[in-house]
């Protein structure tokens, strides 16, 4: 990408636009309790909501991944952001539990594309080295928001009703949009890009085994995560300011992680930058079920579940470099696959809670989730080299 003046501000407007994305996402499971009983639903049916969303993301990937191929970047990320900021409005004043879980799962199908397009952006920006540092400046808008947006939104929800915190990322969105058509370089389309070519990426192995590894590794941090805040809320009686205080704390150890995880990547490489992310996420998932009953560790796992969530940094740049020409589904479908383990997690999670195994279940879920990530890491490591392609995963010079 060439330099542009407007570069630097052009991805703050996109950080804000996966700030926003952030805030949504993460406080609809933070507020979960809240709408379950205002609805007047059992916490697995609220689920249902977090899992409708994931799932829309999932179905919207390749669909926007394909309808945006020959557009300008500048008005396909606009577009997307400012729909999301719809949906999550009409979440906020249309009444009762079919809309919540339909309007959930439109507002989830520009997710994967936005913030899979966003990175892209970011990342051609940088040296070839550097890209992982692109990819986290996009990423930082995620995890940001769950030290500010969620925490918010979880005050306006607890205080003012649950809605507002759908109200507050609608608002953000659409603002993010404005700021993009607003700042982003007016770069055309590409005049030779092919959308039926990034079809193409679903049936490359290296992709679709990369995207495996999102898919189930990632569901054991939405086992444990959608269920947090009911767990604290059911087994101790901490103060008032505790469940803000561990949906920031998430936010934190996510910043921290997303930052971490670049550096990992750039010195160590893919493989082993994923690997040991993916092992510290087993053993927080661990800490996880030990720490229910006791507000204090709960808060202290929450942050510690967050350091591991930079694992989408070294499986992002994975992608970029076996996705070939089908750059923008790649990108997109890895947040599809994360959103996959968004809804697997959750279900399965539920379904341990529902068959009255108790609110430890949700970390034991995710301890297998982990180890089955794992497992799928192998196997993704055993295509490549396979495949030839084992030895290009170097750790980057600085």
């Amino acid at each position: 990408m060439p330099p542009q003046p407007n570069l630097k501000l052009a991805i703050l407007a996109l950080g804000l636009g996966a700030f926003a994305i952030g805030t949504s996402e993460f406080a609809a499971m933070g507020l979960l309790p809240w709408y379950a009983g205002d609805l007047g639903i059992t916490e697995p049916q609220a689920g249902h909501v977090v899992s409708a969303y994931a799932l829309g993301v999932v179905v919207g990937a390749p669909i926007t991944s394909i309808l945006g191929a020959r557009l300008p970047r500048r008005r396909y990320l606009a577009a997307l952001i400012a729909a999301y900021g719809v949906m999550n409005l009409l979440a906020a004043v249309l009444p009762g539990y079919g809309t919540l879980v339909s309007t959930r799962f439109l507002a989830g199908l520009p997710h994967g594309g936005f913030l899979g397009v966003a990175m892209l952006f970011a990342a051609d920006a940088l040296p070839r080295e550097q890209r992982a540092k692109g990819v986290t400046q996009v990423l930082l808008g995620l995890t940001i928001a769950n030290i500010a947006g969620v925490p918010l939104a979880g005050v306006l929800g607890q205080s003012l009703g649950w809605r507002w915190g759908f109200a507050l990322p609608g608002v953000l969105a659409l603002l993010a949009g404005w700021l993009i058509l607003r700042l982003a370089p007016r770069v055309g389309a590409a005049k030779d890009a092919r959308p039926m070519d990034e079809l193409k990426a679903l049936g490359n192995p290296a992709v679709v085994l990369t995207l495996l590894v999102g898919a189930i590794g990632f569901g054991g941090l939405f086992a444990v995560y959608s269920y947090l805040s009911a767990a604290m809320l059911a087994t101790t009686q901490p103060p008032g300011w505790a469940v803000p205080a561990m949906l920031s704390g998430f936010g934190i150890g996510g910043t921290l992680g997303s930052i971490m995880a670049a550096r990992l990547t750039i010195r160590l490489g893919t493989w082993r930058s994923a690997l040991l992310l993916m092992g510290f996420m087993l053993a927080t998932q661990g800490f996880a079920a030990w720490a229910v009953g006791s507000w204090g560790l709960m808060l202290l796992s929450s942050f510690l579940l967050g350091l591991g969530s930079g694992m989408v940094v070294p499986l992002q740049t994975r992608l970029m470099d076996v996705a070939g020409r089908a750059q923008s589904m790649a990108a997109a479908m890895n947040h599809a696959a994360f959103n996959a383990a968004n809804a697997l997690g959750p279900w399965l999670a539920g379904m341990a809670l529902a068959a009255g195994w108790g609110w430890q279940s949700s970390g034991l879920v995710a301890m297998a989730l982990s180890v089955a990530g794992m497992l799928a890491l192998g196997l993704a490591w055993w295509q490549s080299r396979a495949a030839g392609m084992g030895m290009q995963d170097h750790p980057a010079r600085v």
